[in-house]
């Protein structure tokens, strides 16, 4: 990729001191060679109302330094900004972060345009309460309708929008179900029995949690058609949950309504990284005994 990066955002692990000195560090590396940085701690209930781009240099990357849970709050508040990020791992898992101990060669190959963008598919949600639509947003990972503290079975219904109507695609009794995009697949859903789908694909994942006397098993669904989850229970607690980040009561009636994101997450992929299978198997996904 030919190199035109002359602005970078840089945000940091809330309260983090390992970030913020990391990223003082990186800024002066940048700016040492004619880049320019801004340093801006991510707000978890916050958009990007403290960080202001230089007038002119506009940013061209976002710099994540952080772990997944980091980067997906990240990428929720940026994605309306059009802009590749890359993320340095600080957490623990670092699947969708490259690692930071080797931070001065990435950088050099995104200065030098040597990485590749991979193009990731996100969700829109948004909830209706009669009329009304009481809640809506954007998740990375995935968007989980659950049971509340109660452990006790919760009735859905999902739908697939169409040409023709509303399809029909199951019912279920279970503690919940989750819908993740490919990059979230290796998450919860992964966790629950779903399958790894490939992170560039253009497709949903569904996963029941805990089925009772259901043979609704896990699929895979084209993206391009919204799904409605429809809350049927009348009496136990069930709630939203976004990227495991964010959290909203459902009651009976509710319907998430779930939509392809018109913006596509773009992650910068340096050749450290490694490939999508070569991190599966290191971060212990395939084992063999």
């Amino acid at each position: 990729m030919q190199n035109t990066l002359k602005s970078l955002l840089l945000m940091l692990r809330t309260g983090d001191e390992q970030a913020r000195s990391l990223g003082q560090e990186i800024a002066d590396w940048l700016e040492r060679r004619g880049l320019r940085a801004t340093l801006c701690e991510h707000r978890v209930d916050g958009g990007l109302e403290a960080c202001k781009a230089p007038e002119d240099a506009p940013w061209d990357l976002v710099l994540v330094l952080g772990g997944d849970g980091t980067f997906i709050g990240v990428a929720r508040v940026c994605l309306h900004l059009g802009l590749p990020l890359l993320g340095l791992n600080l957490g623990r898992v670092g699947f969708l972060a490259e690692g930071a101990d080797k931070w001065p060669k990435r950088l050099e190959a995104l200065q030098s345009g040597r990485y590749v963008l991979s193009r990731r598919v996100c969700l829109g949600y948004a909830v209706s309460r009669g009329a009304a639509t009481v809640c809506s947003g954007i998740a990375v990972n995935d968007v989980v309708v659950s049971r509340g503290d109660m452990a006790r079975l919760i009735r859905l219904k999902v739908e697939r929008e169409s040409a023709n109507g509303l399809e029909r695609v199951g019912e279920m009794r279970a503690d919940g179900l989750i819908v993740s995009t490919p990059t979230g697949s290796t998450a919860y859903g992964y966790s629950a029995g779903g399958p790894l789908v490939y992170p560039e694909l253009a497709a949903l994942c569904l996963t029941p949690v805990c089925p009772f006397l259901n043979t609704f098993g896990p699929m895979v669904l084209p993206a391009d058609a919204p799904l409605r989850i429809a809350v049927e229970e009348p009496r136990g607690e069930v709630r939203m949950t976004v990227d495991g980040q964010r959290a909203f009561a459902l009651e009976h009636g509710d319907v998430v309504r779930l939509v392809r994101c018109p913006d596509d997450l773009l992650m910068a992929q340096t050749a450290e990284c490694g490939s999508y299978f070569a991190k599966l198997a290191n971060k212990g996904f395939f084992t063999q005994r």
